[in-house]
């Protein structure tokens, strides 16, 4: 019975020793868990504090884009450049400048390419004249892009002053 009893308290004790390792385990994984639920909440606000920083990095560069492209694309000298691409960029051009800031340089050339498209249209509509209804609104083409690329405002011969009277609600 000595053998027993002598088993019986070993068991007991390695039991013991069983639950004392078991309890030691589980206090260090808990406490393992509470550092790594710190660390993963140190992470979270690092990533939330980068994430708010690069956020308004970016509004701040979206809104810079946009001011410089406001800036540049309501140039009047880029508008009356507009103008001179067909028609397409004619309309475009006329309601780029018909904004609070109306610019007198792309009005000008507004009113000039008007008039040089209603020439082309109506000496195109005259048979004998339709060569020569190519020829000097091309030419008229020509001579007021180059105006408007050199920054002056400068009438297109024969009808450019008159453009300017006749349009000058543009």
């Amino acid at each position: 019975m000595s053998d027993e009893k002598n088993l019986n308290d070993d068991l007991n004790e390695m039991l013991g020793d069983a639950k004392g390792g078991a309890k030691k385990a589980a206090d260090k994984a808990s406490e393992l868990a509470g550092e790594a639920k710190e660390k993963a909440s140190e992470f979270a606000s690092e990533a939330k504090e980068k994430a708010s920083e690069f956020a308004n990095d970016a509004k701040e560069a979206a809104s810079e884009f946009s001011d410089n492209a406001k800036q540049a694309l309501g140039d009047g000298k880029n508008i009356a450049i507009i103008a001179h691409i067909t028609l397409i960029g004619w309309i475009i051009a006329l309601i780029m400048n018909n904004n609070d800031k109306k610019s007198e340089y792309a009005s000008f050339y507004l009113r000039q390419m008007l008039g040089i498209m209603i020439v082309g249209l109506v000496l195109g509509l005259i048979p004998v004249l339709n060569i020569i209804s190519w020829i000097l609104p091309f030419i008229l083409w020509i001579m007021s892009l180059i105006g408007s690329l050199s920054g002056e405002k400068k009438p297109v011969f024969l009808l450019g002053s008159q453009f300017q009277d006749w349009f000058k609600s543009l």
